[in-house]
């Protein structure tokens, strides 16, 4: 690419509402792949896609004594199956329907003498049509697809540099296919009442599980909803009193009834005049308002600073 991205760019849910939809039902597709060979991992870790230089990937799925991984390419819009055999197969990123996608998909793992069974239902999606059934959505706009995966690639950038100094149990940075959000989370070490579960087409148990111990969560999420905007969102399991009013940076974010989480609109991230400073400030006050109000230990659970000698160090974040 000759032209050096925008790495912030515009992501107006308006435009690519359609594209999104239909990604989001492709990613379910790959992410139960991986679902349906990985052990069981606490809170659904063996569940989710990981940002790469290029895309999202399920990382190594184990098939018996062999290892397959499947990568969407944003860059060159592509779906690539890899196995630990040597074998590659290639998919056209393209609009084409759920159904078609999802037969395609599987019929290269067939061929690759790895064959997957999955749940053929979507989740945490309301009226979810099976995916052999979805001739509904079939859009794909290249561009929007690339702009949303580089806003993940600064997300994944910054989520990582906002997790280092916390010691505690933590998520690693992950893009959760069912919600179509990239999250971290953190753990006071308590366990949390039972979750109410009630997330649309998802067991009962599979929240309560998730949500077994208390949590500081925030992630990115293009939107929908009450809040039809991309947005980075902050919220603790369970909610200690006071949490909905709590003081947090930077000004513009907001507590959302709806969504019992705080929200900080992306394009106040986008169009500050430090991004990452901007999007930290909002990590870092509605943890602590979280923490400080859920009692949370915070001297065992946090540290100070990078703890290897300067000269080991990276340069500062953006350095």
């Amino acid at each position: 690419m000759a032209d050096m991205p925008e790495q912030w760019p515009d992501l107006p849910l308006e435009e690519w509402q359609d594209t999104c939809t239909t990604l989001h039902l492709w990613t379910q597709i790959v992410g139960k792949i991986r679902l349906a060979r990985t052990p069981w991992l606490n809170h659904s870790w063996h569940v989710p896609l990981y940002v790469t230089t290029r895309g999202l990937t399920t990382s190594p799925v184990p098939h018996g004594d062999r290892t397959l991984q499947i990568d969407f390419d944003f860059i060159a819009h592509r779906l690539l199956i890899e196995t630990s055999d040597g074998a590659v197969r290639e998919l056209p990123l393209e609009p084409q329907t759920v159904a078609e996608f999802h037969a395609a998909v599987l019929a290269e793992l067939e061929g690759l003498g790895l064959p997957v069974s999955i749940h053929g239902r979507p989740n945490e999606v309301e009226n979810a049509i099976p995916f052999a059934d979805d001739r509904e959505h079939a859009a794909y706009d290249a561009e929007y697809a690339q702009r949303f995966w580089r806003v993940l690639v600064q997300a994944d950038r910054v989520f990582k540099e906002f997790r280092a100094p916390f010691i505690g149990k933590a998520s690693p940075t992950h893009f959760f296919w069912g919600s179509f959000d990239l999250a971290v989370t953190r753990f006071s070490g308590r366990t949390a009442p039972s979750h109410p579960g009630g997330v649309p087409n998802l067991p009962e148990w599979v929240a309560r599980e998730a949500y077994s111990h208390e949590v500081s969560s925030c992630g990115f999420w293009p939107g929908g909803g009450p809040h039809p905007f991309p947005l980075f969102y902050s919220y603790a399991y369970p909610e200690a009193a006071g949490f909905p009013s709590a003081p947090v940076r930077p000004e513009g974010a907001f507590y959302s009834g709806d969504l019992h989480e705080f929200v900080l609109p992306y394009d106040l991230v986008r169009k500050s005049a430090s991004p990452d400073e901007t999007l930290l400030a909002f990590l870092q006050s509605t943890y602590v308002a979280a923490a400080d109000l859920g009692a949370w230990d915070r001297a065992a659970l946090e540290r100070s600073g990078d703890p290897r000698p300067a000269v080991f160090a990276p340069k500062a974040m953006g350095g």
